[in-house]
C-alpha cells in the first residue's frame, strides 16, 4: 500500500494501486525512489517494531511481507540480519520498481500477487507473515469482509505450527472505529481457524511520541502489552493516551502437537479429533 488518501473502495484493485505507484507522490515526509513514486512506510517504521519482532523471530527465519508497497521495512530487516524476506504486492508496478532497487540484495524476493490467493506458495512454508495495511485494504475493499476472510485463510494456511502473523494497524482507520477496535479484529482473526493465542501491543503513533518526550528522541519506542477480556475488548478501565495509536496484534499458529481440537458430543462426551 501507499501513503495518502484513497476512496475506501479502490483498495482491493490493482488498478488503483498501479496508477498510484507510476504517479509521483506529494508527501514530503516519504523518501524519493524509482519509478516516479516514493518510499513510504504505513503506520509504523521497523525502528518501532524492532523489539517485538526481535525476540520473537531469530534472523534465519522465512518471512513473508504481504502488500509490500515501497515500504523500506522489508529492505532494513535485512539490514539487520535477517536472511530471507519474501514481499508480495497486487500491483506489479510497484513489484517492478522494487524488484529493481533490491536487485542487488539476494536476501530480498518480489513476487505480483493477490493476497487472497497465495497458491504459489505450499503449506507452512513461513515462519512469519507481516501485514502493516493489507488486512485494511481488504476491510474497506468492494468485497469486504469475505476478502479479508479469504486473505486470513491463506495465512494460516502458509504459516508453519508455532508460526506467528503479525498486524499492524491504527485504531482509528478512516475516521471510523468500526473494523478497526480489538473487538471486531479479534474476532476476525479467530475466525481464521489457526490462531489459537493472540498478543495485542498498543504503540503510540510516531507524533504522539515526539510530543510526549518533548521533542526528544526515544530510545526506545513507547509500547505497552494489554491484555485482553474474554470477549476480545480492552479491559473497561484502560484509558488510551493517544487516540490514534497504532495496534499490533501477535497471532500465534499451534504446534503441531496442540492441533487436536477437543468438541463436546451430544451425550456429554469429550471427542478429540484432529
Amino acid at each position: 500500500m501507499g501513503g495518502g488518501e484513497c476512496r475506501s473502495n479502490d483498495y482491493g484493485a490493482a488498478a488503483y494501486w498501479d496508477a498510484r505507484y507510476s504517479s509521483p507522490s506529494p508527501s514530503s515526509t516519504a523518501t524519493t525512489g524509482g519509478g516516479g513514486g516514493a518510499f513510504f512506510d504505513w503506520y509504523q517504521a521497523y525502528p518501532a517494531l524492532r523489539p517485538l519482532l526481535r525476540a520473537r523471530l531469530p534472523a534465519s527465519s522465512r518471512v513473508l511481507m504481504l502488500g509490500c508497497g515501497n515500504s523500506l521495512l522489508s529492505e532494513d530487516m535485512v539490514k539487520d540480519g535477517y536472511e530471507e524476506v519474501v514481499n508480495v504486492d497486487i500491483s506489479s508496478v510497484v513489484i517492478e520498481q522494487m524488484r529493481e532497487k533490491h536487485v542487488d540484495i539476494p536476501q530480498l524476493t518480489y513476487f505480483q500477487m493477490d493476497v487472497r490467493d497465495m497458491s504459489l506458495f505450499g503449506d507452512g512454508t513461513f515462519d512469519c507473515v507481516l501485514d502493516k495495511g493489507t488486512l485494511d485494504a481488504m476491510m474497506c475493499g468492494d468485497d469486504a469482509p469475505l476478502g479479508a476472510s479469504k486473505m486470513l485463510a491463506e495465512v494460516a494456511r502458509i504459516l508453519r505450527p508455532g508460526g506467528i502473523y503479525m498486524l499492524v494497524h491504527p485504531l482509528n482507520l478512516n475516521n471510523t472505529i468500526t473494523y478497526g477496535c480489538p473487538k471486531e479484529r479479534v474476532q476476525l482473526l479467530y475466525q481464521a481457524g489457526s490462531h489459537k493465542k493472540i498478543e495485542l501491543y498498543i504503540m503510540p503513533t510516531p507524533g504522539y511520541q515526539l510530543k510526549w518526550s518533548k521533542g526528544v528522541s526515544l530510545a526506545q519506542p513507547i509500547m505497552e502489552e494489554v491484555s485482553l477480556t474474554v470477549d476480545g475488548q480492552l479491559p473497561p478501565d484502560y484509558v488510551l493516551k493517544d487516540p490514534e495509536s497504532h495496534f499490533i496484534y501477535i497471532c500465534k499458529k499451534p504446534d503441531a502437537a496442540n492441533e487436536a481440537n477437543s468438541v463436546v458430543a451430544n451425550e456429554g462426551e469429550t471427542i478429540t479429533s484432529k
